[in-house]
């Protein structure tokens, strides 16, 4: 029992001593990802990188870092692509506005085929299909 009890300590982070600060801990490797496996979060990783990275998320909670500051020490790391909520600024609007544009062009392309085919549609009579 005291072999696999190493093992976990040696694996998962030091819990901090603090529930308070612990939650924020988890609820902040929730948010930042893994720039290894890039579509996971820092929880859920196995990369050692992940593991380095949960220890330095609660290396700064117990030096007093913020939720925000801890957010922008990785951001200024690793990039934007590190959170899984980026900021809105300069350069992440494109980010933002790619789903609107998306959306918004698509809205356009099917209402100006609906509106070609309406167009192109002609009545016939049966005594038109006759001739």
């Amino acid at each position: 029992m005291s072999l696999v009890t190493v093992l976990l300590a040696a694996v998962g982070p030091s819990a901090l001593g603090d529930p308070a600060h612990e939650t924020r801990a988890q609820s902040l490797d929730q948010e930042i990802r893994c720039v290894q496996c890039e579509n996971e979060p820092i929880a859920q990783s196995t990369a050692d990188i992940a593991a380095d990275m949960r220890a330095l998320v609660r290396e700064r909670i117990a030096a007093g870092d913020s939720d925000e500051e801890i957010r922008n020490f990785f951001r200024r790391r690793y990039g934007d692509f590190v959170l899984f909520r980026p900021p809105f600024d300069a350069r992440t609007w494109a980010l933002w506005a790619a789903p609107l544009l998306l959306g918004g062009a698509g809205l356009v392309a099917v209402l100006a085929g609906r509106r070609r085919r309406t167009a192109a549609a002609v009545d016939f009579t049966p005594e038109d299909g006759e001739r």
